[in-house]
Order: structure tokens, then C-alpha cells, then sequence
């Protein structure tokens, strides 16, 4: 390992160690409050089970769509094993997205498929989140009582939402933006990496795999844009459970401003899967909505464990299940003994 990889990794774990002491204070807010989760009835803990299930497997509707493979061992055993890896380790996005392309590659999905389905799905779902605030617009316009924040949340994310699409439709009708998109990424790719051998061919490469999507999804994409919302909506219905579960009965459409606001707190790489930022964003968050807060407090541990921790072991099974069904490729087995030398 040469030293500028060692002083980037050392970097990064400064920035993660210091922002984990920064919340520190609200994780053990949250996590001292395990002896409250006695208060959940039983049925309550297989309800958000069941909600945490369904939005996974939207995800991974979304995922079998862009990638265009009729096969579903790939695309579950390698989102379930990226997404859990993504949680342990800093800079986890980027990390997971690495361990899921290599995942399916082995899995017997081709590389431009499995490169252009991860773009597409991640957009499409990224940009759903940036929606949901805009189901609440209707209730703070017509009175419902919201924190001036959560306000100005829903309209940061109704704003991006409508630059994204933007974006996004001046990508799948021109050609020209998105050419321009990949000769600045290409450019910027090989100022930064000098010592690597020059990449070419970017913009034509995003153009071909552009018009594979598009052409994919223009039959299905009501599919795609219908799992997608399922996988957020879910989600949200296991944090309402889990407020359901303590006692607290806040307004729904607060709730859910809530609940974006912490989720765009989840996407900052600072912390293995936004480890910290969720939990003292959505305790602050549901208090501005309403719920007390120790009920906040105890409703956010309990969400967190479904959605957060219980994810990790399945994940490890996941990739258990990925090793024995499609084995190690040639390339990976030749580079192991290197990689331990170098250790």
C-alpha cells in the first residue's frame, strides 16, 4: 500500500472518529434508552420486520429492472452484502458500490448492465426521497402546524427535486448535456489520477448505456418508479410503526418531513451509513414534529435497530450465500496472496 492511499485512509478514519465524538452524546442518548423498548408489544417489532422486508425487496425490484437480468439470487445476496459492508466501513457509498459491482460481475451479470443499472436505480430512488417532502406541502399549506425547519426542508427538497428532474430529462432527450457530463467527469478523472493510463471513451459510454436504460425502462418504468416510492414509503411506515409502538401519535405528514430530513442526514459519508447524523437528526426532528421527547428518543432506537443493525448480520449471511452459489472469480483469487503480502 503506497503512502498516499495510507494518508487518505487516515484521513478519513481522523474525520470519521471525529465526527462519531461529536455525536457521541446522542447515541448514547439513544442507545441508553434500550430498557424502554420493553414498553413495544411483540407484534409491533414483526410489523416493522415485515415493513423493513417489503422496502428492500422494492429496492431490489428496482435494481432487476435497470440491470435488465430476469435472475434474482445476484441482485438480493449483493445488495444485502454491499449495503451491510457499506455500514461497518468509512465511506461506505462508495465502498458498497464497489463491493456490489464486483458481486454481480461474479454473479454472472454483465459489467456495462450492472454498471448502468446501479447508476439508474440510484438515481431514481435518490430522487423519490428528494420527493417525498412535497407530499407534505399540501398540509403546511392548508394549516397544519410545522416547524419553521421542517418547512424549509420540504421546500430545499421540493427545489432539488425539480433541478434533479430537470437534469435527469435533459440526460434521456439530449444528447449534448450528457456528453458534457462525461468528458468533465473523464477529464477530471485523469488530471486527478495522472499515474493511472489515461481513460477514454467516457461520454460514448454513458451515451450507449443511457440509451440501453432508457430503452429497458420505457416499457417498465411505471414499475420502476412504483418500487422505488415503495421502497422509501416502507421505510417511513416502520419509523410510524415504531412511534405507534410508544404511544405517540404525531401528524403523519410531519412525521414524514421528519423523516426525509434524517434520511438526507443518512447520505452525509462521514459516518458508516450516516451513523450518528440519523439518530440525533431524527430525535431532533420528531421533537420539532410533535413527539416528546423521550418517546423520540425511544421510537428512533427502535426504528434504528430494524433499519440499521438488523440489515448488518443479514447481510453477512448474504454474502455467506453469494461465495457458495457463484464462487471466486480467477482474477480475485490471483490477487489475494498479493494483497496479504502487502498487509
Amino acid at each position: 500500500m503506497n503512502p498516499g492511499t495510507l494518508a487518505k485512509r487516515g484521513v478519513l478514519l481522523a474525520i470519521t472518529a471525529l465526527s462519531l465524538y461529536l455525536l457521541a452524546p446522542a447515541l448514547l442518548e439513544v442507545f441508553g434508552a434500550y430498557d424502554k423498548l420493553d414498553e413495544f408489544n411483540p407484534l409491533w417489532w414483526v410489523a416493522m420486520v415485515i415493513l423493513q422486508i417489503g422496502s428492500y425487496a422494492c429496492m431490489w425490484g428496482v435494481q432487476k429492472i435497470s440491470m435488465r437480468t430476469e435472475r434474482w439470487g445476484p441482485v438480493i445476496t449483493s445488495q444485502l452484502a454491499s449495503n451491510s459492508f457499506g455500514r461497518v466501513v468509512p465511506g461506505g457509498v462508495a465502498a458498497a458500490g464497489a463491493m456490489q459491482y464486483a458481486m454481480l460481475a461474479r454473479g454472472g451479470v454483465p459489467s456495462a448492465q450492472a454498471a448502468s443499472g446501479m447508476t439508474a436505480s440510484s438515481l431514481l430512488v435518490f430522487g423519490i426521497l428528494l420527493a417525498l417532502p412535497l407530499l407534505a406541502l399540501p398540509a403546511v399549506l392548508f394549516g397544519a402546524p410545522v416547524d419553521p425547519g421542517l418547512g424549509r426542508a420540504a421546500l430545499i427538497g421540493g427545489v432539488v427535486f425539480v433541478l434533479l428532474c430537470a437534469a435527469g430529462a435533459a440526460a434521456i432527450l439530449w444528447d449534448r448535456p450528457l456528453l458534457a457530463v462525461g468528458r468533465a467527469a473523464q477529464s477530471a478523472r485523469n488530471r486527478i489520477l495522472r499515474k493511472r493510463a489515461p481513460l477514454t471513451g467516457l461520454p460514448q459510454r454513458l451515451l450507449r448505456e443511457r440509451n440501453e436504460v432508457r430503452d429497458v425502462l420505457g416499457a417498465r418504468w411505471w414499475e420502476a418508479l412504483a418500487l422505488a416510492a415503495g421502497r422509501w414509503v416502507l421505510d417511513y411506515l416502520t419509523l410510524l410503526a415504531a412511534l405507534t409502538a410508544v404511544h405517540a401519535s404525531p401528524r403523519p405528514s410531519t412525521v414524514l418531513l421528519a423523516f426525509c430530513a434524517a434520511q438526507f442526514l443518512g447520505t452525509m459519508p462521514l459516518t458508516p451509513g450516516g451513523l450518528g447524523f440519523v439518530e440525533a437528526g431524527l430525535t431532533g426532528t420528531l421533537a420539532l414534529a410533535g413527539v416528546p421527547a423521550g418517546a423520540a428518543v425511544v421510537a428512533t432506537l427502535g426504528y434504528r435497530l430494524v433499519s440499521f443493525w438488523l440489515p448488518i448480520p443479514a447481510g453477512a449471511v448474504a454474502a455467506y450465500l453469494h461465495r457458495r452459489l457463484y464462487g471466486v472469480d480467477e482474477e480475485e483469487l490471483s490477487e489475494a496472496p498479493a494483497a496479504a503480502r502487502r498487509e
